[in-house]
């Protein structure tokens, strides 16, 4: 006997057995592992080094070895390695998957927040190389970072006398903490003390900065008189803080920002969700104009949330704060790179944003969107019905707001398929993620551009073909 079978997995013990024959004669049979091409030899095929040129080596090598093992487990044969190597290969040397929205959540935090704008997106593929981010074309000295991003944000806000952008709206108040309350107090209302996500709290997040909290009123009922009996010679600000992800109803009382004005402290207000004017969608939302017409001194927000644009921490306000913001040294840990310097200029110099579009959206028109896609899938056979849907605003905005909309109800079992199906892991579609209702899987169209109807129809198709 030449060889032990138990030592080759892939090895046919029927084919080597039936090599014996009469008179003791051995017919050898060759392992089959053996016929997998080696991984220079696949890497030679025109497609994979067309696509080493793109993706760069290791990912392809990679997808290469995965495929040899699949050839050596005998799920393929050794002919058909570099075909699935090429199948296998990522669409993009980053692992992030595009995701169409169709969750009814227009700000999904879990992905990623607000879409970006086309003219946002074509900026920052422009601004991917070299750019002018602090140099002067014309004098060929150094300018000033973003210039053109902080005018922008100016005009959007023009009760603002200045105005500077940071990393997120959490280091915009961690700045603002720092550079006029570290030592000092911060006062502010128990009912405003919100997390916000992820187990990260305010609280915790001020006192990081050196400041000490001080608490004032009740969960539910704080008034101005409570700020003022709490003001004195260690007071840094007043801080007035939107509980934009909860809502609380019932015997409750706030002071509002023009009231706390009146106490001659600064007042900081986070308004968190980034609305810079009023909006009709959402009359009760407050935004960063009003307040500051109000009397804050300062106002900060989230720049990927109703605003629509990039990751950002907006400070808007008095022109002598922002500046003491700007030249504090945490200043430099916490400014923003130039792909949202890009982003954001262009989510406001250009035209509305995705998310400013889609609180535009009317019920009518999102049913009968939901009309044509659900007739599309149910031609094809699937058991797709539209049907009246409720989307919410999310992302730490608007809470208890009800978005009438409209969406595709389908089979539960397509939810999977279509977050990670195969036409998902090959790149060929996008994935699309939905919402369980009642044992339906529901795609709300809220979030959803027209634009993109086509593609989650194609998606769902996908989805649905045997093996998906």
């Amino acid at each position: 006997m030449i060889g032990n079978t138990e030592d080759y997995p892939g090895h046919s013990r029927r084919a080597h057995q039936a090599g014996f024959a009469a008179g003791g004669m051995v017919t050898v049979v060759e392992d089959a592992r053996r016929l997998v091409p080696r991984t220079d030899v696949i890497l030679a095929d025109p497609r994979l080094a067309a696509a080493e040129r793109r993706l760069g080596r290791p990912l392809v090598v990679a997808a290469v070895h995965r495929a040899q093992q699949q050839a050596r487990d005998g799920e393929i044969g050794p002919d058909e390695v570099a075909g699935a190597a090429v199948t296998a290969l990522p669409r993009l040397a980053a692992s992030l998957t595009p995701v169409l929205n169709a969750t009814g959540v227009l700000l999904h935090t879990n992905l990623g927040r607000a879409p970006l704008s086309t003219a946002a997106r074509d900026a920052l593929a422009a601004a991917a190389g070299c750019t002018d981010l602090e140099y002067d074309l014309t004098t060929g000295t150094r300018g000033r970072r973003g210039a053109a991003m902080l005018a922008a944000l100016a005009r959007a806000v023009p009760e603002a006398e200045a105005v500077h952008v940071v990393n997120n709206n959490a280091a915009a108040l961690v700045l603002t903490a720092t550079a006029l309350a570290a030592g000092r107090e911060i006062v502010v209302s128990r009912g405003e003390l919100i997390e916000i996500g992820d187990g990260f709290r305010l609280p915790e997040l001020l006192a990081s900065t050196g400041a000490a909290i001080r608490e004032v009123g009740s969960t539910n009922r704080t008034s101005v008189a409570d700020y003022a009996a709490a003001i004195g010679p260690r007071t840094g600000f007043l801080l007035k803080v939107h509980p934009s992800n909860y809502r609380i109803d019932g015997f409750t009382a706030s002071a509002g920002v023009s009231e706390l004005a009146e106490l001659g402290i600064p007042v900081v207000g986070d308004i968190g969700s980034g609305l810079l004017a009023p909006h009709p969608a959402l009359p009760a939302e407050p935004d960063a104009a009003t307040w500051l017409r109000a009397g804050a001194a300062l106002v900060t927000a989230s720049g990927d949330k109703l605003l629509g644009g990039p990751q950002a921490g907006l400070l808007l306000g008095r022109a002598d704060l922002i500046s003491q913001l700007a030249r504090h040294p945490l200043a430099r840990a916490l400014r923003v790179d130039k792909l949202t310097v890009a982003a954001l200029e262009a989510t406001l110099t250009g035209l509305p944003a995705p998310v400013l579009r889609a609180l535009g959206a009317d019920a009518r028109t999102l049913a009968a969107r939901a009309e044509r896609l659900s007739a599309v899938l149910a031609a094809a056979g699937l058991d797709a019905r539209a049907v009246t849907s409720d989307a919410a605003v999310g992302g730490g905005g608007a809470p208890g707001v009800v978005l009438r909309s409209a969406a595709v109800s389908l089979p539960e079992e397509l939810a999977g398929p279509l977050r990670s199906g195969a036409p998902v892991r090959s790149g060929r579609r996008p994935a699309v993620a939905g919402r369980i209702a009642d044992g339906r899987l529901l795609l709300d169209l809220y979030a959803i551009e027209p634009a993109d109807d086509d593609a989650l129809a194609a998606a769902v198709l996908a989805a649905a073909e045997p093996g998906s």
